[in-house]
């Protein structure tokens, strides 16, 4: 017997609020005028078919144009897009150890920052920044340009000669261009409001940065003197570090860092926090320095090891000094031992030996330890030890390889330095080089910070926001909002 709810008519007028997931589709066509028949029906069923016949015409169009992929094209995109993931990662490290060092009441804000700035980064570099780098000569040497955006357009020629992907080149280049941004962030932090550092970090990665990225790393006239700077010691950090240091002079240091002209320490609140921080950017810079080889060749390993050496170089130096000058290890200046090392080393990270890097490494130590104080000495408000670290130590970085710096990564490498029989023009051309850095960076970012002061009726919180912290004040929200505030 067949009842009523299984019957061939009732089954027909079945509405569409009561259809199961297979009958919906049909039942919601069925209700549009013109597809009521099967025949219509079996028509629209050839649309993706035609659609799907379209893309594999087109696919092979394009793949009889192409060679065939080949391993040295694969490997070093492949590489290449491992590194710059690496690289993006170690904005969670900058978060990580800022939000540390830092007081409680400022950890939100700290962190919206890190995680924005990488935003802004990526689309400033994108809209303009990448072409103002790489582009065309305008002013040979000086300027580069080739319009907005990028093209992200994959030839035979690039496949066959084993180059890379323009998108993946982008985005390891905007990665670089992020991480200049956020070392701004430390040396303005707990006072700065997030408006304006947002404003300025895209002034810095759409304009500044690559500009002055263009004068070595695109053929410009320092790359014509013989400059050399392999991973950025003083293209990506001293040019972050003179940037925020521009900023935290404008600002002038937080409420009760200096009494009667003296420093007092403002410990962080996290130190877990920050220890992690540290180890996850040692981690990211193997994407930092091993991929500015911009391929998968022998070298990679090279400058893996050296980046290594130097760090751990850092770090022993950077523990042992700080021990004996305060007469117990500490935790900062071991974290900043590690940082000092890594810089110390990205411009000359193919231009070292393996000694030689560790002692780079081991004197970026020492001297992140006595920057540290000298700049508590002269009364600027560096709560991280940001320019110490990026400043600081990429200066010597990109020095270091006129000292004792060799001509490539082969065994027995004639020497380029001062101390390896290299003479003396080496060390002038690095020396030169970080001036100019230096001179660009201070220029343009004080200009920079003081326009965007001007129009937005300053650029530090109120006295009041920042004694109850910026969390709620510049984000109405709190990083542990279930614990009580201590040591603020």
């Amino acid at each position: 017997m067949t009842t009523a709810l299984h019957s061939p008519a009732r089954r027909g007028k079945t509405r569409l609020q009561d259809a199961s997931l297979l009958e919906g589709p049909m039942l919601l066509l069925r209700s549009i005028r013109g597809f009521k028949s099967n025949r219509s029906l079996m028509w629209l069923a050839c649309v993706p078919v035609a659609l799907f016949g379209l893309g594999l015409f087109n696919l092979s169009a394009h793949a009889a144009e192409m060679p065939e992929l080949n391993a040295a094209f694969l490997a070093n995109n492949l590489w290449l897009l491992v590194a710059t993931i690496l690289v993006i990662f170690m904005n969670a490290g900058f978060a990580m150890v800022e939000a540390g060092m830092c007081r409680q009441k400022n950890a939100v804000n700290i962190l919206a920052k890190n995680l924005f700035v990488f935003a802004l980064a990526v689309t400033a570099y994108w809209f303009i920044g990448y072409s103002l780098m790489y582009g065309d000569p305008v002013a040979a040497g000086w300027l580069y340009f080739s319009g907005l955006f990028f093209d992200p357009t994959v030839t035979p020629e690039l496949i066959a000669e084993g180059g890379l992907v323009p998108s993946v080149d982008f985005l390891f280049q905007a990665a670089f261009a992020g991480t200049a941004a956020t070392i701004v962030s430390g040396l303005v932090a707990e006072r700065v409001k997030f408006g304006e550092f947002v404003v300025f970090s895209l002034i810095l990665t759409a304009v500044i940065y690559p500009i002055s990225g263009s004068w070595q790393w695109n053929g410009g006239w320092l790359s014509e003197l013989g400059f050399i700077d392999f991973a950025g010691s003083s293209i990506v950090h001293s040019v972050g570090a003179w940037a925020g240091l521009v900023g935290a002079m404008l600002l002038g240091p937080r409420i009760g860092k200096f009494i009667d002209g003296k420093p007092q320490a403002i410990p962080g609140h996290n130190m877990a926090i920050a220890t992690l921080g540290a180890l996850v950017l040692w981690i990211g810079w193997y994407g930092f320095n091993p991929g500015s080889e911009l391929a998968m060749d022998q070298y990679v390993p090279y400058v893996a090891v050296t980046t290594t050496l130097a760090a751990a170089g850092g770090a022993i130096a950077a523990t042992v000094v700080s021990t004996l000058t305060s007469g117990k290890p500490d935790l900062t200046m071991i974290i900043n031992g590690i940082l000092a090392g890594l810089v110390s080393i990205t411009a000359g990270c193919g231009n070292m030996t393996l000694v030689g890097s560790w002692v780079a490494g081991a004197v970026g130590g020492v001297i992140v330890v006595f920057a540290v104080a000298a700049i508590d000495a002269a009364g600027i408000d560096d709560p991280v030890g940001a320019f110490s670290v990026h400043g600081v130590c990429g200066i010597w970085g990109t020095l270091v390889i006129g000292l004792w710096g060799v001509d490539g990564m082969d065994p027995g490498a004639a020497g380029i330095g001062l101390f390896n029989g290299g003479g003396i023009s080496q060390l002038g051309i690095q020396a030169l080089g970080c001036a100019a850095y230096a001179i660009w960076t201070l220029v343009t970012c004080w200009i920079a910070w003081s326009v965007i002061g001007s129009l937005f009726g300053g650029i530090r919180v109120t006295e009041k926001e920042e004694i109850e912290g910026l969390d709620i004040g510049e984000h109405g929200m709190e990083a542990y909002p279930d614990f009580a505030s201590a040591g603020n």
